[in-house]
């Protein structure tokens, strides 16, 4: 290689070498770079001896030039891969070399020692671990997105382990990697030399497979080095497609003046032009969400990712996917299973154990690794009165469970030229190197079809003259005699009455006959879509996306690596959480889980119920509420404190499970309890004209406005000031416009408009809503509105009812029409006729056109759920009908409505 082609060693950092859309360019060597002579060489003084012509130069300049030498040639032919076929050259002979083997999928496993020696001794003369270990890669799961060599033994593993002996392990291809080597021996692709001159071998694979994304890289060279991540097939596909449907019509080659006889041979890029197109990294990216590493794990940043699709260079911050867990006892665990791409996990444990030992992260009881074949497994025992979530933070600041991978796209262009390349340019890369292996391709193709027609015509025309022929061949002396006659008199050509003459008697039959003429006119329709091909630039390109549609279709599969679009520290955790509808718990001695609302099938009216938590013989359901995953959770606590969590951050579990206990989700005092539950989403605090309105059990009722809860914590704040003996209620979101219904456990019910409340602060006690005899206490609180319906409304005649169940299970729907107004502060008016056999009222709920379920909870945790239509309607003055039967000694204790339907069911 001339000194002119030369890369100056460290221009990676250039202008020129990060252009965001078009395809980076580097500049060659100037005459000096670096303090390094490379411009014209000296002339040597050459003088005559007696050990022949010496040639006397300075070291100095020599060292120069030979250690360029060596540079180029550890970029060229060792460190970097192509951005063709996205290999380096010991991977492409390795993988040539197995295809030589025949050890295609799914054929038999060949000893690696074998496959060594072949790659070795015929194409890659360096050392056999270095070999070995290349070769292991590829088979190695957590290094590979998609396997290219199956192997069968140890190869290593994710603690660091080395290898087995390549005498133990065994190895094929796999199946994937067919796609790489398709179309080798149609000429689609250069060939030179081995290194002893006595094999060939190809400069690049053909590569159906954009290998470089998919695999990437890692490599150091001389002055320079490469990092590129792995990605996901499905995806990159789509941005390839979007990529080549905005092709440049300009870039596209004009083949008007190309006939059908001179485009079989005419040069290859003549006839695919220089690719390029409008399409712009952002316009990749809507496609190619970021890296997707065979290890999984979170990736963040959007805008970070974007800096390294864009210029080629760039971090992405990675963490493990860990998450806490309540154990049996009450203990907490951190379970870990996916670890950042590339780090070593007996490392990763064996840091976490020092950390503990040096006292410099505080809560952890036990480490232990409990990774098997069906996955990888870290648990971390956490102590009794630590936080879950500071240990992790904690970890997640001290150790690898989060890292960040410095990528850095460097890779070789078609003419071996290092350049950093961002997205585009190695998508261009490859659908230029597609569009020649197609080329060549349909070249051959058409060569071999034109060929195989011009014996067929051979035959026929032969078959039309059989009896002739065959008299020719009769009386001619031997075969070189008999071709010379039957040239002479059919006017044959040569390949055509060599063919002929090794033409079987069988082939003469008429059946026989009629599969030459049908191979004829299929071989001509062959070479007539060749030829639209070979004429059609943008065939060529459509044909790329064909080819890569049906590579998607037979290798795609989901992502890996999940994506974060904000900073880290700034990023909302919704993005990591699907936006779903929860049930959520919560009982008297402060355990709360959530659970999907499948958890439950629907009774019918009267059934007893299924388990729906696990509780302590002295605990009971407190509160049952639906909530959206990425809803705001308000709690409010009997010292009138109000603390916030998102929804989706409350521990999930199933019926049966207990739950977690809050006060490890929020900073509460040990004896603090929580009293409210209210749910809020964004739409909500984005509304100044909301307000939270709250009962008490005494009677008191306090409107404030909602923008005073919006930057609450899970440390809390004052929500409420509240009198002795008196505890928080019920909490609702309204709209200052309402009536408020107060109802009480002995079955009094007061209806008032909420403008009679005045609005305050949070930290105030509010008004007196409703006297109440000295063995009573308000159950609970709902807002109606005020303006009926109109009389073409098309909502549910029960649009403005309230459900009614008591402690017994009867339950009835009464029109809110049938509560009168009132003037705040009074004693109310009977809501429900109460016996021995009803128990007290236990809950009330305001019922809307969306309800479509009840689901009814006892003390015990029996739950219940039925569709609301089967509920009755009823006066205020009647028990209702019965819509559970709970166990003995057991009683109702909270109702929530659900909006879906399902379907009715007995169980």
């Amino acid at each position: 290689m001339s000194d002119d082609n030369l890369l100056r060693p460290l221009d990676l950092d250039d202008d020129s070498s990060t252009v965001e859309d078009t395809p980076p360019s580097t500049p060659a060597l100037t005459a000096q770079e670096g303090g390094m002579l490379v411009g014209a060489q000296k002339a040597w003084d050459i003088k005559d001896t007696e050990f022949g012509k010496i040639a006397s130069v300075q070291v100095v300049d020599e060292m120069k030039k030979s250690y360029l030498d060596y540079a180029m040639s550890v970029i060229v032919s060792r460190a970097l891969p192509d951005a063709r076929d996205g290999l380096k050259p010991v991977h492409r002979r390795i993988l040539y070399g197995m295809k030589e083997l025949a050890l295609t999928h799914p054929a038999k496993y060949k000893k690696c020692a074998r496959i060594v020696g072949e790659v070795l001794g015929k194409y890659h003369p360096h050392g056999d671990s270095a070999v070995y270990e290349a070769l292991a890669r590829l088979a190695q799961d957590f290094s590979m997105r998609y396997l290219l060599v199956d192997g069968q033994g140890n190869f290593g593993s994710v603690d660091g382990d080395s290898p087995a002996a390549m005498r133990y392990t065994e190895a094929r291809l796999a199946k994937i990697t067919s796609e790489l080597l398709s179309d080798l021996d149609k000429k689609t692709v250069d060939w030179i030399d081995n290194f002893d001159g006595t094999f060939q071998e190809p400069t690049v694979l053909p590569a159906l497979l954009p290998n470089l994304l998919l695999m990437g890289s890692d490599g150091i060279a001389v002055g320079m080095a490469t990092k590129i991540p792995t990605h996901n097939l499905s995806e990159v596909v789509d941005a390839l497609t979007t990529l080549i449907h905005q092709v440049d019509s300009a870039s596209l080659p004009d083949l008007t003046n190309f006939t059908d006889e001179t485009i079989v041979s005419a040069p290859h890029s003549d006839l695919t032009g220089e690719f390029n197109s409008t399409a712009t990294v952002d316009d990749l990216l809507t496609s190619i969400q970021g890296p997707d590493f065979p290890t999984g794990g979170i990736i963040y940043d959007a805008s970070a990712i974007r800096e390294v699709y864009a210029t080629g260079k760039g971090k992405v911050i990675t963490r493990a996917v860990a998450d806490i867990e309540e154990t049996k006892t009450g203990k907490f665990q951190i379970i870990v299973t996916e670890i950042p791409y590339q780090v070593n996990k007996a490392k990763l444990i064996q840091k976490i154990a020092d950390l503990v030992r040096d006292k410099k992260i505080d809560g952890i009881s036990d480490l232990r690794d409990e990774s098997d074949r069906e996955g990888l497994r870290i648990v971390i025992e956490l102590k009794k009165a630590s936080k879950p979530k500071s240990v992790l933070n904690n970890l997640f600041k001290h150790t690898e469970l989060q890292s960040s991978f410095p990528a850095n796209m460097v890779a070789l262009d078609g003419k071996g030229t290092p350049h950093l390349m961002n997205l585009k340019t190695i998508l261009t890369h490859y659908v230029q190197h597609r569009q020649m292996v197609i080329v060549r391709r349909s070249q051959f193709e058409l060569q071999e079809a034109k060929a195989r027609i011009h014996i067929l015509e051979g035959f026929i025309k032969a078959l039309d003259n059989l009896d002739a022929v065959i008299e020719t061949i009769k009386k001619s002396k031997d075969t070189d005699d008999a071709k010379k006659n039957l040239i002479q008199k059919f006017g044959f050509s040569d390949i055509q009455a060599t063919a002929i003459l090794d033409l079987q008697l069988r082939r003469l039959s008429a059946l026989e006959r009629q599969k030459i003429e049908d191979e004829y006119n299929a071989i001509l329709q062959t070479i007539k879509a060749l030829l639209a091909l070979l004429h059609n630039p943008q065939a060529v390109l459509d044909t790329i996306i064909t080819e890569l549609s049906a590579l998607k279709k037979e290798y795609g599969d989901p992502r890996r690596t999940k994506v974060v679009k904000g900073k880290l520290g700034e990023f909302s955790e919704e993005d990591l959480v699907a936006s779903v509808d929860n049930l959520v718990v919560i009982t008297r001695e402060g355990y709360i889980k959530r659970m999907p609302l499948n958890s439950y099938r629907t009774q019918r009216r009267g059934g007893k119920g299924v388990v729906g938590m696990t509780t302590k013989d002295e605990d009971e359901v407190l509160h049952m509420t639906v909530a959206n995953t990425h809803d705001y959770c308000l709690f409010f606590t009997d010292l009138g404190k109000v603390y916030a969590i998102r929804a989706f951050e409350l521990p999930e579990g199933s019926r049966q499970a207990k739950g977690q206990a809050i006060i490890n989700l929020l900073s509460i005092e040990q004896d603090e309890k929580v009293q409210a539950l209210l749910t809020l989403t964004k739409a909500n605090f984005a509304d100044q004209s909301h307000f939270v309105t709250m009962a008490t059990q005494k009677g008191m009722v306090k409107k404030t406005p909602l923008a005073e809860y919006e930057s609450i914590r899970t440390s809390g704040k004052i929500g409420i000031s509240l009198r002795d003996n008196d505890k928080l209620v019920k909490v609702v979101l309204s709209n200052g416009q309402n009536y408020i219904v107060l109802i009480t456990a002995l079955g009094k019910s007061i209806k008032f408009k909420e403008t009679d409340v005045t609005a305050t602060g949070r930290d105030t006690m509010g008004v007196k809503g409703m006297t109440l005899k000295p063995e009573d206490k308000v159950l609970t609180m709902e807002t109606v509105e005020i303006k009926p319906p109109k009389p073409d409304d098309k909502r549910r005649k029960f649009f403005r009812e309230i459900l009614v169940v008591t402690e017994h299970g009867l339950g009835k729907r009464t029109n809110v029409e049938e509560y009168p107004e009132q003037k705040r502060g009074g004693q109310g008016v009977k809501v429900a006729e109460l016996s021995d056999k009803t128990g007290q009222v236990a809950a009330i709920r305001l019922v809307t056109e969306d309800d479509e379920q009840v689901v009814i909870t006892t003390k015990a945790a029996q739950v219940i759920k039925l569709p609301l239509k089967n509920i009755k309607v009823l006066g205020r003055s009647t028990q209702g009908v019965i819509l559970m039967r709970p166990h003995p000694g057991d009683v109702v204790t909270s109702v929530t409505t659900l909006q879906e339907k399902d379907e009715e069911e007995v169980v």
